[in-house]
């Protein structure tokens, strides 16, 4: 057995003791572990300082919404090769009540063992709230803001809970299932007025699929089809 996947081995086995009653998935030699939001801070600073853990960094916190998982905009299984009108009309999700469409997703890193932990919270549909680590790995400050950003998802005890990559006055959240890809407003420079306007977005939400013809269905061209250099057609 290599050192690489007695490491690994020895991470499964010390999560599996430690947290025997939480879901935890194995896929790739990669690590998943489903806590549940009340234990969030208990968790992260057990796994931070538990000489079996030592997670000493968070390497990304992310956002997941769940509500058109499994779903596709368009048949692509029957599709032909030679039709452009699928995927134009664009759907809108319109289930909203369904549980766990948000989760937070944390990567960890042990620099002591050389590890990669990867943790995953559901949250409440109406209300994604949990609370904050930024007490246990100050690094995460902007992460959280980001997923807030994007999500909308509160981070409780966090101290400078602000947007950070949308504009200012930026309305809903653009990474969620259900924002329209075109936004809900657009901006212009009015050269009366001297000052950029907002108003009313004006694009029709529309789905460009292109065409693709896959190997496996295209017949392998004959020896007369075969281009020659004296071809200039």
């Amino acid at each position: 057995m290599s050192s690489a996947q007695s490491n690994f081995d020895s991470l499964k086995e010390s999560l599996s003791e430690q947290y025997p009653d939480f879901e935890l998935i194995q896929h790739r030699n990669e690590l998943t572990l489903i806590i549940p939001k009340e234990k969030i801070l208990e968790i992260t600073q057990n796994l931070r300082d538990h000489k079996a853990f030592q997670f000493e960094q968070c390497l990304d916190i992310c956002g997941v919404d769940y509500l058109t998982y499994g779903e596709a905009e368009f048949d692509t299984k029957t599709a032909s090769s030679t039709g452009f009108s699928r995927g134009i009309e664009w759907i809108t999700p319109q289930d909203t009540s369904m549980e766990k469409r948000f989760a937070v997703v944390y990567h960890l890193l042990s620099i002591e063992y050389n590890r990669r932990l990867r943790l995953r919270v559901y949250l409440d549909t109406a209300e994604p709230i949990i609370a904050s680590v930024c007490s246990i790995w100050a690094g995460v400050n902007w992460f959280e803001r980001e997923a807030f950003d994007l999500f909308g998802i509160l981070f409780e005890g966090h101290d400078d809970l602000r947007r950070i990559l949308t504009d200012y006055g930026f309305i809903g959240h653009p990474f969620r299932k259900d924002f329209p890809i075109s936004g809900h407003v657009q901006m212009r420079y009015d050269e009366k007025e001297g000052r950029c306007i907002y108003e009313p977005v004006d694009i029709e939400p529309r789905v460009l699929v292109p065409r693709v013809i896959r190997a496996e269905n295209t017949p392998s061209p004959t020896l007369s089809e075969q281009p020659t250099e004296n071809n200039n057609e």
